[in-house]
């Protein structure tokens, strides 16, 4: 079928950038926002805007039912879910399809086997793909966890079954540790997410965080785009990502890409997904997850191999095969992806106020994807990304010299940011050789607190 309209039940920059293929494709587009959200440029930049309820995401943005009015009323053939949200929820993919509205994504029996960490790892094993050494089962109570991790051994993470964002994660390296964080992580799960389970995987010390992207098409055929290295994070949610990863040689980066499409493959995914991966200081790497939506970093990997990525959803939803096949896929020079978010620089707490002045970079290799303007309103009801500076060269050295001077150039003003944290980053030795870890901004030195 042909997608002619889009509703995106999304919000922000991402929905600003999936309307930006739309318009180069000459599909039309519905944006559905909040009250809170009236006056955001993603709202003015649709061809429809749609008001679905008070800011409360749950009275708006979850509003399966609102959405779906929506798009029902303004003829739209498709539902792009961005990232967060509906994304990965396969209540939601279920009901388009009884409505007749295409779900950009796979399907929900995938993003419902994906989206159970203990479900997805059972999967990987019978995939043969490797898998953190855990315990596979809900575990019902604080004490069966203590005998668990013993048996493991420690330092484990205790995980929220049904997790992501780095709710309900928590690392023990004692009994004691357990004893305190499970209830509290057992009762976040149950408020985030209305599922309470939880289960153990064995801590890796000073690991990196490596995910591939991959993308599969109704015909059957899954290819992988490379991997981004993804191991400067705060709280467990990531801030820069980058791509080629500098830890990995050739021979650990064909392992891990061809492990993803392992994955892949094992679920008959379609769609645009990406698989997560934990990797050792020995290159030694682990399953942690497959995200069943595009990614917030989708853009280095667009920097790196020229295809867009909302295209190719697009492509896929309306039945046509991936227009290129492995060998196609070629890195050429490096991208690095800095998250700006209103928050400060140094609790990394959000800071919510109207931006009094804002202004991006510019000059060459340099992309922005953002959500915001001068005299936006940063509200204290949604995620505080503001948006995403994307350096992009022939070489990560080229890439690195451009984001230093890129991200000296924002003004943002109102407001606090972590413009000076990523500065200091991008300054930091370890950063500049590639040799940092998931540890690192909790070890980084600091120069600047604004």
């Amino acid at each position: 079928m042909e997608i002619k309209t889009v509703l995106i039940a999304n919000r922000g920059e991402i929905a600003r950038r999936i309307m930006r293929t739309c318009r180069a494709k000459g599909i039309r587009t519905i944006a559905v926002h909040s009250e809170a959200d009236v006056d955001m440029p993603f709202v003015r930049e649709a061809d429809v805007a749609v008001c679905i309820g008070p800011p409360p995401v749950a009275k708006s943005y979850l509003n399966m039912e609102a959405i779906l009015v929506a798009a029902k009323e303004h003829g739209a053939d498709a539902i792009h879910p961005g990232y967060g949200l509906l994304s990965e929820n396969g209540t939601f993919a279920s009901r388009c399809a009884e409505e007749g509205i295409v779900f950009i994504g796979p399907r929900p029996a995938v993003m419902d086997a994906m989206g159970d960490k203990i479900r997805a790892r059972a999967a990987m094993v019978e995939a043969g793909v490797p898998i953190v050494p855990g315990y596979d089962e809900s575990i019902p109570t604080a004490e069966d966890a203590c005998r668990i991790a013993a048996q493991i051994g420690y330092p484990v993470m205790l995980k929220a079954s049904a997790g992501g964002g780095g709710i309900g994660m928590q690392i023990c390296r004692d009994e004691e540790e357990i004893m305190k964080a499970f209830q509290s992580a057992k009762g976040r799960a149950k408020a985030y997410f209305g599922n309470d389970a939880m289960f153990i995987e064995k801590y890796i010390e000073n690991p990196h965080h490596i995910e591939v992207q991959v993308v599969g098409d109704e015909q059957g055929a899954i290819v992988h785009l490379l991997e981004r290295e993804c191991s400067i994070q705060r709280r467990h949610q990531k801030v820069i990502e980058e791509s080629p990863s500098p830890f990995l040689d050739v021979a650990t980066r064909e392992a891990v890409c061809a492990a993803a499409v392992r994955a892949a493959q094992a679920v008959n995914y379609t769609g645009v997904g990406t698989v997560e991966f934990i990797m050792g200081e020995d290159k030694a790497f682990y399953f942690l997850e497959m995200n069943t939506r595009l990614q917030v970093e989708h853009p280095v990997t667009e920097s790196i191999t020229g295809f867009d990525l909302v295209e190719l959803q697009l492509t896929i939803a309306e039945g046509h095969p991936i227009p290129f096949v492995q060998k196609d896929v070629i890195a050429h020079g490096h991208a690095i992806e800095m998250r700006i978010y209103a928050e400060d620089p140094n609790t990394f707490f959000p800071s919510p106020g109207t931006i009094i002045a804002y202004v991006s970079p510019e000059g060459d290799g340099i992309r922005i994807d953002d959500a915001v303007q001068s005299g936006t309103t940063i509200s204290p009801f949604y995620d505080p990304m503001i948006g995403k500076l994307i350096a992009s060269g022939t070489t990560r050295e080229e890439a690195l010299d451009r984001a230093r001077k890129a991200i000296q150039q924002y003004e943002i003003t109102g407001i606090k940011t972590n413009l000076s944290m990523l500065a200091d980053v991008l300054e930091d030795e370890r950063f500049a050789v590639g040799t940092y870890t998931t540890s690192f901004v909790e070890t980084m030195k600091r120069t600047t607190t604004k």
